[in-house]
């Protein structure tokens, strides 16, 4: 075996054992135990399930900025607690409909993980749901209600995009926090 396909292998081993690890502990609370024996039985079902449904090695960026996370997590359960405030004013309010809509965004600096986490994010804030992800062109389609005109829908699309930005910043890659600024720079030139 080449020096080259052995520094793969243990590359390839390197980006999965965070994966392993998580698919172990999971084991472990699905069974509520945490012993020696769940531990060993959690780590043979793990390379079991790693190597027979082998999926695509997702590469973390391995940078997580504690601060933004944080906050991340605040403004995310405030968005949580104003969207069922709102969509239960929307259900009680016989006077009218609400409206709905199904609107696409295009995201500007996502990969595969950045597209996961803010359509998972956009899809937990009552009042939308992603329908349709489009990966080759990363444009999130989702369905929106209480939207009356076309500023509501700018204004949930703009706000599908400060999601993402909030992401960037707690959990994207070292160049996609770079772009994030340079565009932030670019913006307050304006």
């Amino acid at each position: 075996m080449s020096p080259e396909s052995r520094r793969g292998i243990l590359r390839d081993i390197a980006l999965q054992l965070p994966f392993l690890a998580w698919l172990i502990v999971l084991w472990m609370l699905v069974w509520n135990q945490f012993t020696v024996l769940s531990f060993v039985t959690g780590l043979v079902v793990a390379i079991f399930v790693t190597r027979v449904f082998r999926l695509p090695t997702v590469e973390l960026s391995g940078r997580i900025n504690l601060w933004y996370a944080a906050l991340f997590v605040v403004q995310f359960l405030w968005a949580i607690l104003l969207g069922a405030i709102a969509v239960t004013i929307q259900v009680f309010d016989f006077r009218r409909q609400p409206g709905a809509a199904i609107i696409g965004v295009p995201l500007r600096y996502a990969d595969d993980l950045v597209m996961t986490h803010v359509s998972i994010t956009a899809s937990l804030i009552p009042g939308s749901l992603v329908v349709e992800t489009d990966r080759d062109r990363s444009i999130l389609y989702l369905h929106i209600i209480g939207v009356r005109d076309l500023d509501d829908v700018e204004q949930q699309r703009q706000g599908v995009l400060r999601w993402e930005r909030r992401i960037v910043r707690a959990l994207g890659s070292p160049a996609q926090y770079r772009a994030l600024k340079a565009d932030e720079r670019a913006e307050a030139v304006r």
